[in-house]
């Protein structure tokens, strides 16, 4: 679903991803880690058509970035660690204005924003001001918007800055549940353990490149900081 080659992204003289290389496939959910100013940002701006490369070859789903973005952007939801929503109005008003960005037809869009309030767990706040949200509840929203229009790639930036326990663990079931659909899904995070709870696949990004990709199964839970460590240089991990 994914395809990556030879990516570079260079601001000025300075380069960011150096040559990267990656193949994500359809129906995988693919962790991404890595430290801060290792590349994660800068790679997910590109692959979400928010950032143009310097260098390299990207494929979403057979098309091609930046050239093609237009169609790329149709085939995919994003959730970011903000959840980027309209306060001021309902939760309902908000998927309906999305949904008209994303071209769904109004006949459509009424069966979808309830369908998906009701799979995100916000069916009885439908009609609720968003501003009367907690942090959770916005992130599940956004999740909701995320999902609306039936995309082929989901991609979630560090999306559990600033939940609670219980959110957090509302959000893992929720996650779950959305990549049993088949939707291929990519994920930041800085949560080694949650990272590997959730993936099928996960890959380390250090000094702008792939410094380890592979099966979530085939890394003992246990093992997993050391590798991390081992591939980044970090003196530690949480």
């Amino acid at each position: 679903m994914i395809e990556i080659k030879g990516l570079v992204k260079a601001f000025g003289y300075m380069p960011v991803l150096r040559g990267l290389d990656l193949q994500v496939e359809r129906g995988s959910f693919l962790a991404l880690l890595g430290p801060n100013g290792s590349g994660k940002t800068t790679l997910m701006r590109i692959l979400t058509a928010l950032s143009k490369p310097t260098a390299g070859t990207v494929l979403i789903g057979g098309w091609s970035l930046p050239a093609e973005a237009a169609a790329v952007r149709a085939q995919l939801g994003v959730v970011a660690h903000q959840p980027l929503l309209y306060d001021d109005l309902t939760a309902a008003e908000n998927l309906h204005f999305y949904g008209q960005l994303y071209g769904l037809p109004r006949p459509l869009r009424q069966g979808r924003v309830a369908e998906v309030l009701a799979r995100v767990g916000l069916g009885a706040r439908a009609d609720d001001l968003v501003r009367t949200f907690s942090r959770g509840m916005q992130q599940r929203l956004a999740i909701a918007r995320a999902i609306l229009h039936r995309p082929h790639v989901l991609f979630f930036d560090e999306p559990y800055t600033g939940l609670d326990q219980d959110a957090a663990a509302m959000l893992d079931a929720l996650l779950r549940d959305v990549a049993r659909d088949g939707h291929t899904i990519v994920m930041t995070s800085h949560d080694l353990a949650r990272a590997h709870a959730l993936s099928s696949h996960m890959a380390i990004l250090s000094r702008g490149k792939i410094g380890f990709h592979g099966l979530s199964s085939d890394i003992r839970p246990d093992s997993l900081p050391a590798l991390y460590a081992e591939v980044t240089g970090a003196a530690s991990v949480r």
